[in-house]
């Protein structure tokens, strides 16, 4: 898996954009020839649903593949989009935190199932809003964390809880573990609320809060309803132009990663 990059998209708010990141970007990737995998980590199943994998179509999730009743490969499914593939989750996810607790190496559970893995460029985790075991399993298996925040009140306090335990995984089990950036969504320029905000994020974090923001948008809020990502589901809707643009954002930085 030496060339593969795993994309860990955490945070333990949930209505951040997380999933919205996580399939827009993977769909996106997808689309510029990267064979790309979402991991569907989250017991809400949004990022399935977002693909178009309806839940009689989820056989083997990540549920199974942590368990170790499956291998990656059983649990891969094909999504409407060429190029992009996932591991679908259903509701049976939410006991992985206690099911999985007595389990030897438990936080490196993923890690472990995903070390054979060579098909593929982009590996991007869809985490639970919670920072327990799931959440710390993508971690240990991520090359870098991507962080969606709201752009709104209370939004920097909740990201010092994610930093801290990225900080506390560095220092052990994965210590290669790389903060890719934070983006800003759900923006509304015309709120003086999303301004400071983005202000305060960007006195307090630099050069790690991404340029591109992404505003709050109905086209967006819509395309899961229809089984797609937004960049599909309305290519010219704003909120479709910032996942192009934070695409070649995300590519710009990781191409620096690598120098």
């Amino acid at each position: 898996m030496t060339d593969t990059v795993v994309i860990a998209v955490a945070n333990q708010k949930g209505g951040v954009g997380k999933t919205t990141t996580a399939v827009n970007l993977g769909s996106e990737l997808a689309a510029k020839g990267n064979r790309t995998l979402i991991i569907d980590l989250d017991p809400q199943g949004n990022a399935s649903t977002g693909v178009g994998c309806p839940v009689k179509g989820r056989a083997a999730t990540s549920y199974d593949l942590l368990s170790g009743q499956h291998r990656l490969a059983e649990t891969v499914v094909e999504t409407v989009i060429e190029r992009l593939f996932l591991v679908p989750s259903t509701p049976d996810l939410s006991s992985g935190d206690i099911d999985f607790a007595s389990k030897p190496d438990r936080i490196r559970l993923l890690k472990t199932v995903l070390a054979d893995n060579e098909d593929f460029d982009y590996i991007l985790i869809d985490c639970p809003p919670a920072l327990g075991l799931l959440t710390i399993n993508a971690l240990v298996a991520a090359t870098s964390v991507l962080v969606p925040l709201q752009a709104e009140f209370y939004a920097l306090e909740g990201l010092s809880q994610l930093l801290m335990t990225v900080r506390e995984v560095r220092q052990g089990a994965n210590p290669d573990l790389r903060l890719d950036g934070v983006i800003l969504t759900m923006y509304d320029g015309r709120n003086n609320l999303s301004q400071q905000v983005e202000a305060d994020a960007r006195a307090t974090l630099g050069e790690l809060v991404y340029s591109t923001i992404i505003p709050r948008n109905v086209r967006i809020s819509e395309a899961p309803s229809h089984g797609l990502p937004v960049t599909i589901y309305d290519p010219a809707s704003s909120g479709s132009r910032a996942y192009k643009a934070l695409t070649q954002e995300f590519l710009s930085r990781q191409m620096e990663m690598q120098v």
